[in-house]
């Protein structure tokens, strides 16, 4: 794999409708996206930090400075025998993971659309139905938040995660438990509470959800320890797990008994992979989950979930649930039975549409040897 030239953009995609967690609302989706052009290809990356560094230090402007200046300039006009091997003309750069899995993950996607294979088989499975779950974003009232479950299970969603934070916790859950019984359920905090409030997640214990996703600081793998002690529910760990030393660390302190990997967060494909075996290891479920990605990162998820460990549905939603149009042809679809399809073909198996792509676009610069 011959890396002849990068194409760096950043795009906007208004959101069919506002995103809200404990951190923020979002009516628009603004990152970076890679081409990697080599060898008469092109591979798709998407940079999953967001404009505001709320959710994580990275933004769309950091990583557009990383990867202009330190990430693409030492691949360009070399060849790779793999795209593991890229990591390693990075090792002055500290973190930036979200600017690293962007190029990593491209790069993934060239190396498979040059070999003519799904990139499934070269992450290591071949491509099976993924169970699709949900992600609802805090809502403006019980009432609307009913309506919305409602709505989505209509859709054939397997699995529905509501976002909480302090004071839309219990009240959010019990009245789903109500209207809907029994259906798979969890909750995902984004690290709003603290040890302080712990007795409020406690109270969930009663509603039998699936697990309490990220429910204290990210940096705080001794207290989500202690607090999963305390609970019958299981913590899972998102924004904590950075990688498989840091998955590592939370599974030896049982700091949590679910892991969420998402590789545009921990840096691509291999670290992805690397936390996967590890929960494989000490049968731990591991599920995807989401950045609100458009359909070239939804692409790349689908192809990772693949992997015997993704056991639980993950936030991998149809593509008209978050961009009308979305940038890539063919749509990604979740059917009627909650299922959605690994897209075939070479590579990641979708292309962004060139004129949904330049109306998205906001800036661009090529970078060459």
């Amino acid at each position: 794999m011959h890396i002849d030239a990068v194409d760096l953009s950043v795009v906007r995609l208004p959101l069919v409708r506002a995103f809200e967690t404990s951190f923020g609302r979002m009516a628009a989706r603004e990152f970076v996206l890679v081409a990697v052009h080599g060898e008469g290809a092109v591979g798709w990356g998407e940079c999953v930090a967001d404009v505001d560094p709320f959710y994580s230090a990275e933004t769309t402007t950091t990583a557009w400075h990383i990867l202009t200046k330190y990430l693409v300039p030492p691949v360009l006009g070399r060849r790779f025998a793999h795209p593991r091997e890229l990591v390693d003309a990075w090792p002055p750069v500290r973190g930036h993971r979200m600017a690293k899995a962007a190029l990593e993950m491209a790069s993934w996607d060239l190396h498979a659309r040059l070999a003519g294979k799904p990139l499934c088989e070269l992450l290591g499975a071949p491509a099976r139905p993924i169970a699709s779950g949900v992600s609802i974003g805090i809502q403006p009232s019980i009432e609307a938040l009913v309506e919305r479950v409602a709505a989505e299970l209509a859709d054939g969603y397997q699995r529905i995660k509501i976002k909480i934070k302090p004071g839309w916790d219990r009240g959010p859950v019990e009245a789903l438990r109500a209207r809907f019984g029994n259906i798979p359920l969890m909750v995902d905090a984004n690290a709003a509470y603290t040890v302080a409030e712990q007795q409020d997640l406690a109270a969930l214990d009663e509603f039998d959800l699936m697990m309490i996703e990220q429910p204290l600081d990210e940096e705080d793998l001794i207290q989500h320890a202690r607090l999963q002690s305390s609970l019958r529910t299981r913590i899972c760990l998102d924004e904590s797990i950075t990688g498989p030393q840091a998955a590592t660390d939370a599974l030896d302190l049982n700091a949590c008994r679910v892991i969420n990997i998402k590789p545009g967060r921990v840096g691509g494909f291999g670290p992805s992979i690397g936390v996967h075996d590890i929960a494989k290891s000490r049968g731990v479920p591991v599920w995807h989950g989401g950045m609100l990605e458009s359909g070239i990162g939804r692409a790349h998820n689908l192809h990772l979930s693949s992997l015997p460990g993704f056991s639980l549905p993950g936030d991998i939603a149809a593509s008209r649930r978050y961009f009308v149009p979305d940038l890539i042809e063919p749509p990604i679809d979740v059917g009627k039975d909650g299922f959605v399809a690994v897209p075939g073909g070479a590579g990641i198996g979708v292309q962004p549409v060139a004129e949904r792509l330049r109306a998205a676009t906001l800036q661009t610069e090529r970078c060459r040897p």
